[in-house]
């Protein structure tokens, strides 16, 4: 069975997590399948063991906006077991996977009763707090093209043996960026149209690459410093 040592939370910490595992159950899940949704009322916390699930938001009207993509090892549902409101995103899954379900009282035994955890807690909450500002700060000054820069610039990593350029592996779909950013499909076809005519970015079976990322942060500076 998959054990929460493997969790980023829980990593290399050499804690005794049996009897914490022991009050909480496993769920394998499959793709589509919703874990947790708008205005439950659970509190359960879910750490991934397996799997890869997409955390996004609904407006009233019916818009869906993707705040992120996570990958075994992460952790969501914590906000609900601290402080007992009910959900505020809806969290379904990717692929199959593996989730260990621990019940809110435990979770915070858990972190109450190490220093250790609830630093690395606080951390995790306070990068997500930043990284959310940030992308606060570009939903409201820059226009649909920088935002999009910005996004694929978030989403990729160095590509390996090629010095300077960056990946994003598989290939985002259109609509998943669009939801990313906030903005049309059609949109964001015609964006990507655009950057592959500069050589900017290039599409391949399994990835999309982009070939000057410096050239998207010096583009990203600049609409921010226009703004200010």
């Amino acid at each position: 069975m998959l054990r929460l040592s493997s969790v980023q939370l829980f990593k290399d910490l050499g804690l005794d997590l049996a009897p914490y595992e022991s009050r909480a159950h496993w769920h394998r899940f499959d793709p589509e399948e919703i874990l947790v949704d708008f205005d439950d009322l659970s509190t359960d916390v879910y750490f991934l063991l397996a799997g890869e699930v997409r955390v996004l938001m609904r407006t009233a009207s019916g818009k869906e906006v993707i705040l992120d993509e996570m990958k075994s090892g992460e952790l969501f549902g914590e906000l609900a077991a601290l402080d007992g409101i009910k959900r505020s995103a809806n969290v379904t899954a990717l692929t199959k996977g593996e989730a260990c379900v621990m019940p809110a009282p435990v979770f915070r035994e858990l972190v109450f009763s190490n220093t250790k955890i609830a630093e690395r807690l606080f951390c995790l909450m306070a990068s997500r707090i930043r990284e959310l500002n940030a992308r606060f700060v570009e939903q409201t000054v820059l226009d649909l093209r920088h935002r999009l820069y910005s996004e694929l610039l978030r989403l990729s990593i160095p590509r390996s043996d090629h010095q300077g350029e960056r990946v994003i592996t598989p290939p985002p779909f259109h609509h998943i960026m669009a939801a990313r950013i906030g903005c049309r499909r059609e949109q964001v076809t015609r964006e990507f149209t655009m950057m592959s005519h500069e050589g900017l970015i290039e599409r391949t079976r399994g990835a999309l690459i982009l070939r000057q990322p410096e050239v998207l942060k010096a583009r990203v500076a600049e609409a921010l410093r226009e703004d200010a």
